[in-house]
């Protein structure tokens, strides 16, 4: 077969690994070809395709980001879209697509097959909160980052007798905040599935100056208070009609200085989370993933998800991977907030 392979939506680190391992064997073991397809989903809607052959796969296993590019390009709402990538993989004589991608990209690769067009999908994002897999590579990339990250601000807070905040990615799952701040020892975790009480995280900023130390706090960046609390700013809308977000770290340091009369400053991590070499946790999961996806592929069963559970790699369906976000439950936050204040 004559295979495709793309990455979309936000860059992770892992999403190399894939790409090796899936042309590796596929060239090494079953002989097929590869075509990449660079930007996310513009590459097959513009029929935009770079050479992805062994020899181009070699040494990028640590590299971060992806070889073949990315973009949030969404062609379910281009006039024509699905046309258009069936007609440009028909023209490239291409049998097979393999889709590396997260909520959004998988979404799109779901609605792709329903019409007829042979997919696969690999689970990609740092929010890990894809359905249907334990984990999602590029997510304990992003918690290393920001533990270290957090690390580094406990000193300094201290240094300086203030309250640090630090925001980081997610959107609306709170995983990244959750272990991030439970590794470095946070002492207020604040996640999207539980809107916080502004009067309680004063509180704990209190409690936690009157031990001589001084606190630190985790927010993801879709974390908001309790109705009426705080005004929230409202951000513009990306092209698969998500909110962009951001701000809640300043916006509750400027709350806790006004009700505390403590200082309060916010260090956004941002995309440093997505950035950089793979951890090995990241690099075996990504390469298992990508080995089970040309499997999959090579036997014709299309529309699944590769997927973890527990310690092996199964088969999913798409539709399962992306009906609904995986999102913290309340027990494993409950678990966090012993530690608090």
């Amino acid at each position: 077969m004559r295979i495709g392979v793309l990455t979309g939506g936000g860059d992770c680190p892992g999403l190399n690994a894939v790409i090796r391992a899936v042309v590796r064997k596929g060239v090494s073991v079953y002989g097929h070809e590869f075509v990449g397809f660079r930007d996310g989903w513009r590459g097959p809607l513009e029929g935009d395709t770079m050479p992805l052959d062994i020899q181009a796969v070699r040494g990028i296993l640590p590299r971060g980001g992806t070889i073949l590019g990315s973009s949030r390009t969404n062609p379910m709402k281009i006039d024509g879209g699905v046309d258009r990538i069936r007609g440009n993989l028909e023209s490239s004589g291409v049998d097979a697509l393999i889709a590396i991608g997260g909520e959004d990209t998988l979404g799109v690769a779901k609605q792709l097959y329903d019409r007829g067009v042979n997919v696969i999908g690999v689970p990609k994002t740092i929010d890990n909160d894809l359905n249907a897999t334990d984990y999602t590579f590029g997510f304990d990339t992003a918690v290393n980052i920001a533990m270290e990250a957090i690390d580094r601000l406990h000193t300094t807070a201290e240094s300086h007798h203030r309250a640090l905040i630090c925001e980081v990615m997610g959107r609306h799952a709170g995983w990244i905040a959750l272990h991030a701040g439970m590794a470095a020892g946070a002492n207020v975790i604040l996640i999207p599935e539980k809107p916080f009480d502004i009067d309680r995280v004063c509180e704990y900023v209190e409690s936690r100056f009157k031990t001589r130390y001084a606190p630190i706090i985790v927010v993801a960046e879709g974390a908001h208070p309790l109705e009426g609390q705080m005004a929230l700013q409202t951000g513009e809308l990306d092209a698969f009609g998500h909110v962009r977000l951001g701000g809640i770290g300043d916006q509750l340091a400027q709350e806790i200085e006004k009700r505390t009369g403590k200082e309060a400053r916010t260090t956004v991590l941002g995309h440093i989370q997505r950035g950089g070499t793979p951890t090995a946790f990241d690099r075996v999961l990504a390469t298992r993933f990508g080995l089970q996806a040309i499997d999959a592929a090579n036997d014709g069963d299309f529309g699944k998800m590769v997927a973890l559970r527990g310690t092996e790699i199964v088969r999913v369906g798409l539709d399962e991977a992306t009906k609904e976000l995986k999102t913290v439950p309340v027990s494993r936050y409950e678990e966090a907030e012993v530690f608090f204040g």
